[in-house]
């Protein structure tokens, strides 16, 4: 008898070697089914490098991954019969509508015509493409082309899911009908893989994130365990000129404040334990500076932060530097 696996996926030592560049280098990782795994990192973390290992399209240098119960480089056609993608760029037929698009892939992927068209009727009106289904497709926005690239990777059931930064380019409206299509499929038992440069994202949807920083896993946990790791409350100062930053940050620190920098959005911030008090202290220190904030108040850690501690803000500087 053939004993079903737990867990969607199990992947230990991956690593990948593009010549003398490591993209990869030891990741492991498990995925639940009944789970979403929110997989971040900046430009070049190797989250792109993991997906396309899972969904064999990809060798491993070293390592081995399973994909529900399947070896990816043994096993690559059994992989992915278990698995949809979709990923970073829509892949659709732009001389045909919509709904032709959904009714062709899902007879392809060996639904009856009559429940490919049911099953496509029913994503459209989900993904609010009802009224545009029978337009062609090289006449849809770039947003409109991403909610139907996601409702063709939901054409037919499978229990592993990936979704590589599926709302990039949507409209809040459209991101929350993407969240909840998330959550149905969750409910229903399916494993969930996602990678996003939303990290409000990642904080609605993931029961775990795991941080990727030069191919390596540099932290893992729930949201919440992400930013206890940062800290509790933050008194936070926004300035109308980054040059007054370094300023405000020595103000602070005269203060009696631990505070830090963040130049790129002209802000102070520093551990506030003692709540009002702390933004008292801080408001008074920057006024003696003469330094009069755009905006200032008390707020709790964010995933934002979070990533910003454990991926390293020199990692993250030389992403920004290199886009």
């Amino acid at each position: 008898m053939t004993i079903a696996p737990q867990r969607a996926v199990v992947a230990s030592g991956l690593t990948r070697r593009f010549g003398d560049v490591t993209a990869l280098d030891g990741v492991d990782l498990e995925i639940e089914f009944g789970r979403v795994i929110g997989l971040l990192g900046h430009n070049g973390a190797g989250k792109t490098t993991t997906v396309n290992i899972l969904t064999t399209l990809l060798l491993p240098t070293d390592g081995r991954a399973e994909v529900c119960g399947h070896d990816v480089v043994r096993e690559p056609a059994k992989v992915r019969e278990s698995i949809a993608l979709a990923g970073q760029q829509a892949t659709l037929d732009e001389l045909l509508t919509g709904r032709e698009n959904l009714v062709l892939l899902g007879c392809l992927l060996g639904l009856s015509r009559r429940d490919a068209k049911a099953r496509a009727a029913e994503l459209l009106e989900r993904f609010g493409l009802a009224d545009a289904a029978d337009r062609v497709c090289g006449g849809y926005s770039g947003g409109m082309r991403r909610r139907l690239d996601l409702a063709a990777c939901l054409l037919v059931p499978r229990p592993f899911v990936v979704l590589d930064e599926p709302t990039t380019g949507l409209d809040p409206a459209s991101r929350i009908e993407v969240w909840a299509a998330v959550r149905e499929l969750v409910d229903d038992g399916t494993a969930l893989l996602l990678t996003t440069q939303y990290l409000e994202e990642a904080d609605r949807l993931a029961d775990r994130v795991v941080v990727l920083a030069g191919g390596r896993v540099v932290a893992e946990g729930t949201p919440s365990a992400m930013k206890d790791r940062v800290g509790g409350r933050r008194v936070e100062a926004i300035l109308s000129d980054a040059a007054l930053v370094d300023a405000a940050r020595d103000a602070l620190v005269a203060a009696g404040l631990d505070a830090a920098a963040e130049h790129r959005l002209c802000t102070v911030s520093a551990p506030a334990p003692r709540g009002s008090l702390d933004l008292e202290a801080a408001l008074e220190a920057l006024r003696g500076a003469d330094i009069e904030p755009v905006e200032a108040g008390l707020r709790r850690p964010t995933l934002d932060d979070a990533f910003l501690a454990l991926a390293g803000e020199q990692v993250l500087d030389e992403a920004v530097a290199a886009s």
